[in-house]
């Protein structure tokens, strides 16, 4: 019966001890308050703006006809590369050739008439100084001399067109370069009547390129020319692409209400892998500043509570500082200092003025969470696995 006595106390004892553990890990398993706080150091800050362009050859010329016929030979194709007035196509000359010579024969015709009244004119002038000749007569010589005369100036005139229509039946590349596109083929009819038509687009050097990308309103006063691009293209992910502004177009385009500006965009192409038409995506580094001081941008927006610092053990100075500032922290102690900020980058803000390189300051207030302590005989297990045998499922 003794025993029995001091054996109940005892399990009661032992529970009570139990049920006050398990509520304190409990209570422990919410954290502890502390202050969080952030070291100023060397960064990059970096602002970027993002678009999408299409890739352009830096040069690229229409080759058209500025006469009306058939096709009659091609001599090159697409990926051609071409030289300079080489000859890419020809038209059918039968026509242009009956042209040019009718228009000879008409200039021929015209001269002789023009060489027989200037002679006599020149006779009838000379007759007519010495009075030997009516005015009538002196007359009828110098208005035909003159009316032969503007008719071969018009033959002249003539035949200089055709002879210039009967060249550009002969189409020669302007540049050296690449076709890119022939929109023609042998024996094929074009017609020059209102405009000229496009026969070859000849790119000058694909491997120098240019994005021509669409930047929205609200970004295009960040970007200045001389910028640094960085772009991908969708036919190779995982390369990068360097490039830099070179011009920033003043003419808007506004499409869906959204008003945009085109920039110019040129990038190297040493291996060939841009291509004409592709779709770039773009990002402008509108601005880097490399090794500037920083600190997390919650540190400029944190207001500490004395109160509750006080029971953290810290020690938070009288604020008379006006505008943007920090708090510093110097062991136990909380002081605000002025700074200037500059520009922000993800998490982490500029300090232009203000703050020394290691200096610590405070960023807010966290939630320093505890390690779990097991409940002694509890073990984890999977809710599919087997139960041994009576135990509780």
């Amino acid at each position: 019966m003794k025993k029995k006595k001091w054996i109940i106390p005892a399990v009661c004892l032992a529970a009570a001890a139990a049920v006050a553990l398990f509520f304190l890990l409990r209570g422990q398993d919410k954290g502890t308050l502390s202050l969080a706080t952030d070291r100023v150091s060397p960064g990059t800050i970096t602002t970027t703006v993002t678009a999408t362009g299409a890739l352009e050859p830096v040069m690229k010329v229409e080759v058209g006809t500025q006469v009306s016929g058939i096709i009659s030979k091609l001599f090159v194709d697409y990926n051609d590369e071409v030289k300079a007035g080489q000859v890419i196509a020809e038209m059918d000359k039968v026509t242009l050739e009956s042209e040019y010579q009718s228009a000879l024969s008409s200039l021929s015709s015209a001269k002789t008439e023009y060489d027989y009244r200037k002679k006599e004119y020149e006779r009838m002038k000379t007759l007519h100084d010495k009075e030997l000749v009516s005015d009538s007569d002196y007359d009828l010589a110098l208005y035909n001399y003159q009316r032969a005369k503007s008719s071969y100036d018009q033959s002249s005139s003539s035949m200089a067109k055709v002879k210039r229509n009967l060249s550009y039946a002969t189409i020669t590349s302007p540049i050296d370069g690449v076709v890119i596109s022939k929109a023609v083929e042998e024996g094929q009819t074009v017609a020059a009547g209102f405009s000229t038509p496009t026969l070859f687009t000849i790119a000058n050097d694909l491997t120098k390129m240019q994005v021509i990308a669409a930047i929205d309103e609200a970004d295009i006063g960040q970007v200045k020319e001389g910028q640094r691009v960085e772009f991908t293209v969708d036919a190779f992910p995982d390369d990068l692409f360097d490039g830099s502004v070179k011009q920033v177009r003043l003419e808007a385009t506004t499409s869906s209400n959204v008003v945009t500006y085109e920039v110019v965009i040129t990038a190297d192409n040493p291996e060939l892998k841009l291509k004409p038409g592709m779709t770039a995506n773009v990002t402008v580094y509108t601005l880097e500043h490399d090794q500037a001081l920083t600190v997390k941008s919650s540190a400029l927006k944190f207001n500490p509570d004395p109160e509750i610092l006080s029971k953290l053990g810290y020690e938070v100075a009288e604020s008379a500082v006006k505008g943007q500032k920090v708090w510093l922290v110097n062991g136990k102690r909380l002081t605000p200092r002025s700074v200037e900020k500059g520009a922000a980058t993800g998490d982490r803000t500029e300090i232009l003025a203000g703050l020394d390189n290691g200096e610590t300051v405070a960023t807010g207030l966290q939630q320093t969470k505890k390690k779990e302590v097991p409940t002694p005989g509890s073990s984890e297990r999977s809710p599919f696995a087997p139960s041994r045998p009576g135990g509780r499922r």
